[in-house]
């Protein structure tokens, strides 16, 4: 068993510049996903809040990352209210 590091995307092989942009990605959707449980809603109500079509939550609440750019992931933020802010580690 080997220890994980912080991106699990430079675990699989990915260059550390490269692995930045799905890892990102991968916050954001869990984000998205823990925000959807936790109103406890009907999916429809989360597709009305969000602006989003009711397949699309359930692709969120399925986790298809693969479905979302990082682009509409930061648009669904904003829809909620949030502010994303990308930090610089050196």
């Amino acid at each position: 068993m080997t220890k994980a590091s912080a991106n699990i995307f430079v675990d699989l092989g990915f260059d550390p510049a490269e692995a930045a942009v799905p890892q990102m990605r991968s916050n954001l959707m869990s984000d998205l996903r823990l925000y959807i449980e936790k109103q406890k809603q009907p999916q429809a109500a989360a597709a009305k809040r969000l602006g989003i079509s009711q397949s699309r939550v359930s692709d969120l609440a399925c986790g298809k990352w693969d479905k979302f750019s990082i682009e509409m992931l930061i648009t669904l933020e904003a829809r909620l209210g949030r502010t994303i802010r990308v930090e610089f580690a050196t």
